[in-house]
């Protein structure tokens, strides 16, 4: 799994789903739905994919359930409908031999994604907070 790309943002999910701009919009709104995420996750997958200090943990994955699992974990965790029912960011990265190097090149990727679709600071924020809560469960697991 793409080190818990924003399934970071389950550990947040109460205080990001609550979490409101002064529209009153909750992230996934300020993020522009499901639309505006997918097109997000495609472009991260397609960086990670081209990133060679971290494409190895994914030569053998299933994009297409990758996509649809990161696009369900950012959606929910944002206060969007949807569920994400995949595994714990603990349980999935057990064993992976994840540095600081590896998570923070993830990161890299993201931010160049979210400011290619040119993502407000305060959204990108939230996200990469979210992010780096998630960390422990993620790194040297």
């Amino acid at each position: 799994m793409v080190f818990g790309l924003v399934a970071v943002l389950t550990a947040c999910t109460a205080a990001q789903s609550a979490a409101t701009g002064k529209s009153g919009k909750s992230l996934y709104e300020r993020l522009g739905g499901k639309p505006a995420i997918q097109a997000v996750v495609d472009d991260f997958i397609g960086n990670v994919a081209a990133d060679a200090r971290i494409n190895g943990f994914f030569a053998n994955a299933d994009i297409p359930r990758l996509k649809r699992m990161l696009v369900d974990q950012i959606c929910e965790a944002s206060g969007g409908p949807c569920k994400y029912t995949g595994k714990s960011m603990k349980e999935a990265h057990a064993g992976m031999g994840i540095t600081e190097a590896h998570f923070n090149a993830l990161v890299e990727d993201l931010v160049k994604s979210l400011d290619k679709f040119r993502v407000p600071e305060k959204e990108k924020n939230e996200l990469l907070a979210a992010l780096a809560a998630m960390k422990p469960d993620i790194v040297g697991k």
